[in-house]
Parts: structure tokens; C-alpha cells; sequence
């Protein structure tokens, strides 16, 4: 009995040393883009002062902060969705279909469908990997290719013009509120939803324990699996949701939409601070780890960095989070426990 308490009450202590180290990661996130941001803007103003360069500031990173508002709730799971990239693409060219296919079809339709073909694509992953028990990282590589293979059978070397789409849908892509463009409200909207099923359901909660520690979770009696299953049926949903808005956002879509999308996901959930083995970080820190991002992809260029070290930028980013993860754990574990409670 004695080793079973100890296996229950660990996880109490760890998600709250793990919130501390997400939290400080997401400060130094937002410090590191205030950062970027300002010396891009010294070097050429028009980068933010400017119609076009203040507009994408805001609309760059709006795709892929929805992409990673899924990948955040699989990963706080302890799993990961590598399938997100293809599933977005395949959906980007359905929608595209039902546009030229069926002219006057509503564009509320075209979402729903859009969405809720992402929502049955995640459902593949969850059964497979929550009723299954295998694993997500061998699954969801599977289901990449498989939903690539789909996407490019299908559209083969065709590919959605601008000319085919009707205006009122572009318009959702490039409009704006009062210079705020309408995909940033969506994507606030989405993150600000996605943000409150985590924090203030049970479910949500639920999900931290989950990827915290399983077989705590299972001596519980939490439902592991239903709670892995909303959030890569959730990760279908917005990456299928996204790829209708990404035909509004770039009026064009091909077999290659998408390509690479899933590891730009993994990668704004990492260095927002959610930790890659579960439990631990908010879908807010992945949303400024995306628009982090893409900030800096757009402002090495600017100073005179060539695009080929834009990868490398990122892929050091990662190992910095990844390493800075380990040190703040390490350093909150030497404090006295009763520090570390009352934090």
C-alpha cells in the first residue's frame, strides 16, 4: 500500500515544478520575440512600421499557432502528432474541391466538412494508438505518409487556382478588424478556447496527469485513453480546420500543402514550453513559441542571414529549450520541498 501512495501523490509535486519551468520558458520566449522584433525593426522599420509589415506580423504565424494548439494538447499527453502537416494539406485541397466543384456552396459548409474531415483523420490516430497501445510517434509517422499518399493521388499535378475561389472566401484570408487580420482573431479565439478546456475542466486537468505520470494516472482510475483520444481527435479537428484556412490565407493548394508543417508544430510546442515527455505547459506558450518562429524566419532575411540557416536557427532553438527544460527542473529540484510548495 505504502508503495502505491508514493506512486499516486508523486505526480502532485512534479506538475507543479513543471508549470514553473513552462512559465519561465514562456517569459523568455516572449522576451526573445520582443527581442527579434526590435533589432529587425532597427535595422529596417518598415518591418513593423509599416501596413504590410505590421499585418504580417500578425498573420504569419496564425496558421501554424492553430497547428500548434493541437500538437500542444496531444504532447501534454506525453504522445505527439506528426500526421498534422498532411492532414492539413489534404484538407486544404478538399476544401478547394468543394469550392470549384460545388459553386455556391455555403462557406460555413466548407468548413464544417474541413473540419470534420480532420476531426475522422485524427480519429484513425486515436484508435489506433489509444485502443491499440501503439505508439504515437511510429503511428502518426504512418499516418503522414498514408494521408500524403491520399492527398497527392487525389490532386495529382492539378492544383487550386485563385481564379477558382470565390471572393468572400478569399477576403476571410487577407481581411482585417481594425488593422487586427481576421485569421489572428481566429487563432486567439481558438487558443483562447483550447487554453480554458485545459485549465478549468476536469477533463483538461486530467490530461496534465496523464502525461505526467500513466501508471499513476491508471492507479487512479483517470481514463487515459478517452483523454488521449479527445486530444488527437482535437489535433485533427484544428489541423483540418487550418487547412481550409490555409487555402483562404494563400487562395492556392496542391498535393505539397502542408509538407514540413508538422515539425514547425513540434517545434513552436517545444520551445513554447511544453515539456515533449507530457504533463507540463500551456497551449498559450506553444502560440508564442509559433509566432516566435516565424518572426525570426521572416527577420533573417531582413539582416542579412541567408534562408538556408533559417533551419539551423530552429533546430538550435529546440536543443536550447530542450536544455533549458532540464537545468530549471534540475535547479527547482535542489530546493528545500517546502520552497517548492509554497511556489
Amino acid at each position: 500500500m505504502a508503495a502505491v501512495t508514493s506512486q499516486v501523490s508523486a505526480p502532485r509535486r512534479l506538475p507543479s515544478e513543471l508549470s514553473g519551468v513552462a512559465r519561465s520558458r514562456e517569459a523568455v520566449i516572449v522576451v526573445a520575440f520582443l527581442a527579434v522584433v526590435a533589432a529587425t525593426t532597427a535595422r529596417n522599420p518598415a518591418f513593423v512600421f509599416s501596413s504590410d509589415g505590421w499585418r504580417d506580423l500578425l498573420i504569419s504565424p496564425s496558421i501554424l499557432i492553430l497547428i500548434a494548439a493541437g500538437q500542444a494538447m496531444v504532447v501534454i499527453t506525453r504522445n505527439i502528432d506528426l500526421s498534422v502537416g498532411s492532414i492539413l494539406g489534404l484538407t486544404a485541397y478538399l476544401a478547394g474541391r468543394l469550392l470549384t466543384d460545388i459553386p455556391g456552396i455555403p462557406i460555413v459548409a466548407v468548413f464544417v466538412i474541413g473540419t470534420l474531415a480532420g476531426v475522422g483523420l485524427g480519429l484513425i490516430n486515436a484508435i489506433l494508438i489509444a485502443r491499440f497501445r501503439l505508439p504515437a510517434l511510429v503511428v502518426t509517422l504512418g499516418t503522414l505518409y498514408v494521408f500524403r499518399g491520399i492527398d497527392v493521388l487525389w490532386a495529382g499535378a492539378t492544383r487550386i487556382f485563385p481564379k477558382d475561389l470565390p471572393q468572400e472566401f478569399l477576403d476571410l484570408g487577407t481581411g482585417q478588424l481594425m488593422t487586427i487580420p481576421y485569421l489572428t482573431i481566429i487563432a486567439l479565439v481558438v487558443v483562447t478556447g483550447v487554453w480554458w478546456y485545459l485549465k478549468n475542466t476536469r477533463a483538461g486537468r486530467e490530461s496534465y496527469a496523464v502525461g505526467s505520470d500513466p501508471l499513476a494516472a491508471v492507479l487512479h482510475g483517470l481514463p487515459s485513453s478517452r483523454r488521449i483520444m479527445v486530444a488527437l481527435v482535437a489535433s485533427g479537428a484544428l489541423a483540418g480546420f487550418a487547412g481550409v484556412l490555409y487555402l483562404a490565407r494563400f487562395a492556392s493548394a496542391d498535393s505539397q500543402v502542408g509538407v514540413g508543417w508538422e515539425l514547425q508544430s513540434v517545434a513552436a510546442v517545444v520551445v513554447g514550453g511544453v515539456a515533449i515527455f507530457g504533463g507540463s505547459g500551456s497551449v498559450w506558450g506553444a502560440a508564442v513559441g509559433a509566432v516566435l518562429l516565424l518572426t525570426i524566419n521572416r527577420a533573417l532575411p531582413v539582416v542579412g542571414v541567408p534562408d538556408f540557416w533559417q533551419r539551423a536557427v530552429v533546430g538550435v532553438l529546440i536543443l536550447a529549450a530542450i536544455a533549458a527544460d532540464r537545468y530549471l527542473l534540475l535547479r527547482r529540484a535542489r530546493r528545500p520541498q517546502t520552497v517548492r510548495d509554497n511556489e
